[in-house]
């Protein structure tokens, strides 16, 4: 990322513990609130990562940044025999197990309390790792990323979605104006915490997209990196592989 951008910016936490704080606080209101900002689309983006995964036929599924557990929720879709969601928010966790539980799915998806930088598994472990709107909430990028592909099995898929930035007119233009203005507006509207959707949005706008995450990746030693821009280039969908 170009600057490290924290939610507080008074606070002495790091920008770990913001985060965790931040989604703490918002759980509650955060799945209604998703979908009024994405307008819904993100339901869209989440199906073609199931159908990515789903093609691969895995057995286990980590899902990082987990939050309520939406996209570990999709992924029972698949011929996963075990699914584990992990996340640094307890809150956002709590409301994610009451999810699972109504669906009776408890049998197959397990929610961890844990930390992606530093995760509770052995090497190779997973045959699918999905990301969704959480790499940009990592502490330290390339740690990260070199976790999960220490957690992926060889020949795995790891699959992550995350918001990115239109590039044409008048797309461009207005995306600056949506996640500058309304976005932040809408999350004080509707959000006891309204420092979260100002950050949401910037955290958005620095951290890089497209080509300058594949070489990323590439870099951390991920083979077979794509980029797949949806809907204008709101956000993108990645792929990559393990040797």
């Amino acid at each position: 990322m170009s600057k490290n951008v924290t939610p507080y910016k008074t606070s002495s936490l790091s920008k770990k513990e913001q985060v965790a704080q931040m989604f703490d606080t918002i759980s509650g209101n955060y799945d209604g609130l998703n979908r009024v900002i994405s307008f819904g689309v993100d339901v869209k983006w989440r199906k073609k990562v199931l159908k990515l995964v789903s093609d691969k036929n895995p057995k286990t599924i980590l899902d990082i940044a987990t939050g309520t557990g939406d996209l570990a929720i999709l992924m029972a879709q698949t011929s996963a025999q075990k699914i584990i969601g992990l996340d640094i928010s307890a809150g956002m966790l709590e409301v994610g197990r009451k999810k699972i539980e109504e669906k009776k799915l408890s049998h197959k998806i397990e929610l961890l309390l844990a930390d992606s930088e530093n995760m509770p598994f052995e090497d190779n472990t997973f045959d699918a790792i999905t990301v969704a709107f959480g790499v940009r909430n990592f502490e330290h990028l390339e740690v990260g990323l070199a976790e999960i592909l220490r957690v992926l099995k060889p020949g795995g898929i790891f699959v992550i979605l995350e918001t990115s930035n239109p590039t044409k007119f008048p797309f461009k233009q207005g995306y600056v104006f949506y996640t500058k203005f309304i976005l932040p507006l809408i999350g004080k509207l509707f959000s006891k915490d309204q420092s979260a959707y100002g950050y949401l949005s910037e955290s958005a706008s620095v951290f890089p997209f497209g080509e300058a995450l594949n070489n990323i990746l590439r870099k951390i030693g991920f083979i077979d990196v794509v980029a797949m821009p949806q809907t204008f280039g709101v956000a993108t969908i990645y792929a990559a592989s393990k040797k």
